[in-house]
């Protein structure tokens, strides 16, 4: 079990130790501001398009042999970044890194799934979530106490290089510990699905980075609208596939399962709202105001702090109240994203770091709140026989969500800021404060529109329980239906 979280807990702390390391990426190395949404941006990205067919695949080549090779590319890639003489290379080792990744996570609750019996596995689930909150608390801390050690004068570059005694402590524990395990003969892997997958993916995300800097020109928004039908191309194929007897990347099930697409949507509209404004309060708070690494990792562990106390005060209520609990999450990120943007535009030539603590650790709390009952919303609609399918697709969506929460929070911070923003002595303080708070506008919108979305929803579905209501509503599809069955 240790050997498993352990590497799950090196993917969860690179996706939050990054940030804190942005600004002196940017110092070292001259990065554009497109460049820096590109190191944080391409991991998550290259994460998502390898959910679901890594997934798929370790059913097929072995959850063993697949975990093993994405560690070792992990570890590899981690070497490649710290080293990187360049941003180009370190671009390029993060996307190589963010594949790794995707080989190595899906097989971690596989295999915890496949080797512990059924009395030991709550315990071993509930500990998983522990150490994924851990990891995310840990992050951001332990990436800025490292820059601001500066071992060896290696400054950010210590933030991927820790990677490399975990990964090889990890290998030496798998080689020990982790048996091999069945593969499934029949299934056959889904490669031109794949493909489809990916182009959408990325048809969809370049524009929205690459945009502001190129002045946004035709192909920007040509892409865009390529996404379209490259995705109506996937879902056709993937039907095509499921009709000739064939293993598909997603089951037929969950394609013409309305409900469950619907809530996909809402699994990606609601992880755009976060990863991006920690980006660019990293930038704001070292680059705009001369905090450290670890000050501006300290002054954004209260979001962390929060998830974990929600997590464990909601944990009592099961399955009860589910979308009470998304809309209520919602709206306390609402509030709490509103009263940050307030502490940012009150800031004057001093910045106050414990002023961001009450609305971080609000935010946060929302989203302890919200984030397992969205989840066991959007799986309620799931059939048992295509919830592996589920499972990955909607993780998949979750980091699609991210990558756009970067790029749309980078297009507005980065547009306002001006590309040599960053540089010393090129930006003013009220001009971070003017960038970052309005960046912030976004998060804002993402979840007052959540929480209007499935609070009214939720109420609707109250009313009818009681018997007030004598001809049925219409209900945002599958949200009522879910609260009444649990």
């Amino acid at each position: 079990m240790a050997v498993l979280f352990l590497a799950s807990f090196m993917n969860l702390i690179d996706v939050s130790i990054v940030n804190v390391a942005l600004p002196q990426i940017q110092a070292d190395t001259g990065a554009t501001a497109t460049q820096l949404e590109w190191v944080a941006a391409i991991y998550v990205l290259a994460l998502a398009v390898g959910l679901l067919p890594f997934g798929r695949f370790g059913d097929v080549f072995g959850r063993r042999c697949l975990f093993i090779w994405g560690l070792i590319g992990f570890t590899v890639s981690s070497a490649v970044c710290g080293l990187a003489p360049d941003v180009v290379t370190l671009i390029a080792a993060r996307a190589v890194k963010g594949i790794a990744a995707a080989m190595m996570v899906p097989q971690v609750l596989a295999i915890a799934h496949v080797i512990f019996p059924a009395e030991e596995k709550s315990r071993v689930f509930g500990l998983f979530g522990t150490v994924s909150s851990l990891a995310v608390v840990a992050g951001p801390i332990i990436g800025g106490a490292l820059i601001s050690a500066d071992i060896a004068g290696l400054g950010w570059r210590l933030a991927f290089l820790i990677n490399i005694p975990l990964g090889i402590a990890a290998l030496i524990g798998i080689r020990i510990f982790v048996p091999l395990l069945d593969t499934d003969s029949d299934a056959q892997s889904d490669w031109i699905g794949t493909s489809l997958f990916t182009v959408a993916a990325v048809l969809l995300v370049l524009p929205l980075i690459e945009g502001r800097a190129l002045g946004w020109p035709w192909w920007c928004f040509a892409a865009l609208f390529s996404a379209i039908p490259a995705t109506l191309a996937f879902v056709a194929f993937e039907h095509r596939r499921s009709a000739n007897g064939l293993s598909a990347l997603m089951p037929p099930g969950l394609l013409s399962n309305g409900p469950y697409l619907r809530r996909l949507g809402l699994v990606t509209l609601f992880f755009s709202g976060v990863p991006g404004l920690f980006l660019v309060l990293a930038i704001f708070l070292q680059s705009g105001f001369g905090l450290t690494a670890l000050q501006s990792g300290l002054v954004t562990t209260p979001f962390p702090v929060g998830v974990m106390l929600a997590s464990m005060t909601t944990e009592r209520f099961g399955n009860r109240y589910l979308s009470a609990r998304i809309a209520g999450g919602a709206a306390l990120l609402m509030i709490g994203m509103v009263a940050l943007q307030l502490v940012i535009r009150s800031i004057g030539a001093d910045l106050n770091p414990y002023a961001f603590t009450l609305p971080l650790l609000v935010c946060g709390f929302g989203m302890g709140t919200a984030i397992m009952s969205l989840f066991q919303v959007t799986m309620s609609s799931v059939e048992p026989q295509d919830a592996g399918g589920g499972s990955g697709a909607m993780q998949a969506f979750q980091q699609i969500g991210a990558a756009l929460g970067i790029a749309i929070a980078g297009q507005i911070f980065f547009g306002l800021l001006g590309e040599k923003g960053m540089a010393a002595g090129a930006a003013t303080a009220p001009r971070f404060v003017e960038a970052a708070a309005m960046a912030t506008t976004y998060s804002i919108a993402v979840f007052a529109t959540l929480t209007v979305l499935v609070g009214v929803s939720a109420w609707r579905t109250r009313r009818d329980k009681t018997g007030r209501c004598h001809k049925p509503m219409k209900m945002l599809p599958g949200f009522g239906k879910a609260t009444m069955r649990s």
